[in-house]
């Protein structure tokens, strides 16, 4: 039996600039910090030469291709492994909630399958980068999701992280924890920042398809939208090293007020939520993810509770977390 875990993310700063629709033109950077939430997966060798997938569901099948979860045909069709083997999921956060279960999925069953073929051929494991570039190839380029990098780099990395994609889509990584920020940042930022969920659940292809679409497309405001918010990711990273959190609080904001200019990221119901927030002592906040439903993160320094009431008496729960320093795991390898 091997286990891992991947954690799910908070993008910081920068998000959107991560997509290839934007970064072969521009070049990408952003910020994101993985949390203790986690998607685990669970392998183990069966007696037959056959595959058993369980997940929201459960197939048995004798062949690979037969397999319809599509992350899971993929990631055994690239490794070549044809059978003999029992995968298991489960996620602490369901998935469309805009906390990058997909990527982390991805990295998570890259990464049990490496060590399985360790286990059972002597294969080498691959470093973090490499899962990283594999689970992107899956999503983006194999499954042709209109996702970018920045959940499957954080999911194998971990901690709070600053990544930059130049034009050809190599990333660099670099982390900001413990060298940039200390420990006594991170826990300052644990303590001021409360997620709650909206209870809405969707799909953010199709707000990240609108924004490819655009991009690609040369839409002037889509374009200069992006600009600003990487450029607002920038000044977010500088403000954590600069251990200036009312800073950081704002610059929260200002990505939302920008985020909200793409179709497909808020509506009324949600502004109205954001501004009670507000109203309420947060400083700053933003969807997390593409948009439209999932959490809310909040910056708040003062009257929590006030937030936490204010939230509560809407029907948004609290989702307590810590930030996750290890990224991606095997947790126990036992064949």
């Amino acid at each position: 039996m091997i286990i891992v875990r991947a954690p799910l993310r908070l993008p910081i700063g920068g998000g959107g600039t991560d997509l290839p629709s934007y970064y072969s033109l521009y070049g990408g950077e952003w910020v994101s910090a993985a949390i203790n939430k986690y998607i685990y997966i669970a392998i183990n060798k069966r007696f037959e030469n056959t595959l058993r997938i369980s997940y929201s569901k459960t197939e048995e099948v004798d062949e690979v291709e037969k397999i319809e979860h599509p992350i899971v045909r993929e990631a055994l069709k690239l490794l070549g492994i044809k059978g003999g083997i029992e995968i298991v999921s489960i996620a602490d956060i369901p998935s469309n909630t805009g906390l990058g279960t997909s990527g982390s999925f991805t990295v998570a069953l890259l990464t049990a399958l490496h060590a399985f073929l360790r286990n059972t051929s002597n294969a080498d494991m691959p470093t973090r980068k490499e899962i990283a570039e594999q689970a992107c190839h899956i999503n983006m380029n194999i499954l042709k999701q209109p996702c970018g990098k920045q959940d499957e780099y954080i999911g194998a990395y971990g901690g709070i992280t600053g990544f930059c994609a130049n034009k050809e889509g190599n990333v660099g990584v670099e982390s900001l924890y413990p060298v940039k920020i200390s420990p006594e940042i991170l826990q300052e930022l644990d303590n001021n920042l409360l997620m709650f969920y909206t209870g809405i659940r969707r799909e953010s292809s199709k707000a990240l398809q609108v924004q490819t679409d655009a991009t690609k497309d040369g839409d002037k405001d889509m374009i200069d939208n992006l600009h600003r918010v990487k450029k607002i990711g920038q000044d977010i990273k500088e403000a954590l090293t600069q251990k200036d959190f009312h800073l950081f609080g704002e610059l929260m904001d200002f990505h939302w007020q920008e985020k909200i200019k793409r179709k497909g990221t808020s509506d009324p119901k949600i502004n109205r939520w954001y501004d009670l927030a507000k109203e309420a002592g947060a400083i700053g906040g933003k969807l997390v993810g593409a948009g439209g439903g999932g959490f809310f993160v909040f910056y708040c320094e003062n009257n929590k509770n006030k937030l936490r009431e204010a939230m509560a008496k809407e029907g948004l729960k609290e989702e307590p977390f810590r930030f996750d320093l290890e990224g991606v795991k095997v947790i126990a390898d036992f064949i």
